[in-house]
């Protein structure tokens, strides 16, 4: 799906045909021979378009002629997307296509990073600086990092509470499907924060003589670090609490052995002496009037006995 937006006062308005200062969004469902006539229509190297639509496309930057290509990873919840890859939240590739008369973005999934741009929530910020746009989608990239980064915060601290009373391993499966998040997180991070780095040194987007884009672009890398600094945290703490629930719930199962083993002990005595004085041969209180309630409360006195060595065991 192509979409074309033009800036008009604080207003997104939507085109229908490619004109100069406008933002075309390309998302899916894709149409390639759509991308490839728009390719040819607006002179963008197709193999750019098609890069971003390719979902493990890594983060870089490049330029071909007149147009330049940035590729960013940006973070989405997986609700069903890739039924494959059981992680709760996935990274996927954003494409930033600059040419001189406008600026298109590519995604392979409909992300809350560029839907946030078509929502007009950038009032402040004209689609014409086409530099200042790119900074602002890589600004609100590092927010939904972070974002998602503390609601995994919330989740590990929600799954902690229910994993000290659990003998089952679906809270230890929903920790991992958080560690692959933090995996992807933190090679994503790192990823972007090397291009960021290297369109900042080779000033890729002509910020030279724009000091206020500038400080923009150095918060943004100061708000990347510091993302990468909180997914290599959790990712640790992660690890190390799964280690150790791991071992708790070990310990959990075997209490509930150590419980059924000394019922089963305790249980098995009346059974005992039921199935001995079931035999056709002599025994003791045989002939005694009353062998039956003898034989009674030596099996229950035997059992008990046993049920208060457990207990003093702490089996029990």
């Amino acid at each position: 799906m192509i979409k074309i937006y033009k800036k008009s006062g604080d207003e997104l308005v939507l085109l229908q045909q490619p004109e100069s200062d406008c933002w075309i969004n390309i998302a899916p469902p894709f149409n390639m021979d759509q991308l490839e006539q728009l390719s040819k229509q607006l002179d963008v190297p197709f193999s750019f378009i098609v890069d971003c639509i390719d979902q493990y496309e890594r983060s870089r930057y490049e330029r071909q002629d007149d147009a330049k290509l940035i590729v960013i990873n940006t973070p989405i919840l997986n609700e069903g997307f890739d039924l494959e890859d059981e992680a709760t939240y996935i990274t996927i590739p954003v494409g930033i296509i600059i040419i001189p008369t406008m600026l298109l973005t590519v995604s392979s999934v409909n992300n809350p990073t560029i839907e946030w741009f078509e929502k007009n929530l950038m009032r402040h910020v004209q689609i014409e600086d086409k530099s200042l746009f790119v900074i602002k989608i890589f600004e609100r990239n590092v927010y939904y990092f972070l974002h998602y980064l503390r609601e995994i915060n919330k989740r590990i601290s929600q799954i902690e509470k229910e994993l000290n009373y659990s003998s089952r391993n679906e809270e230890l499966n929903k920790l991992l499907h958080l560690q692959k998040a933090l995996i992807y997180f933190v090679n994503d991070i790192r990823a972007n924060e090397m291009v960021l780095l290297k369109i900042q040194r080779t000033d890729f987007l002509n910020l030279a003589d724009a000091p206020n884009a500038q400080e923009i672009f150095q918060d943004i890398l100061i708000d990347n670090s510091q993302a990468l600094e909180m997914a290599n945290v959790y990712s640790n703490i992660l690890g190390n609490m799964m280690g150790a629930f791991g071992s708790i719930i070990s310990n959990n199962l075997g209490h509930v052995v150590n419980r059924l083993t000394a019922v089963t002990i305790a249980l098995m005595l009346p059974t005992l002496v039921a199935g001995i004085y079931g035999m056709n041969v002599d025994l003791p209180f045989q002939h005694h009037p009353h062998a039956f309630t003898i034989v009674i409360l030596i099996s229950v006195a035997v059992t008990f006995s046993f049920v208060f060595y457990f207990r003093k065991k702490r089996w029990l």
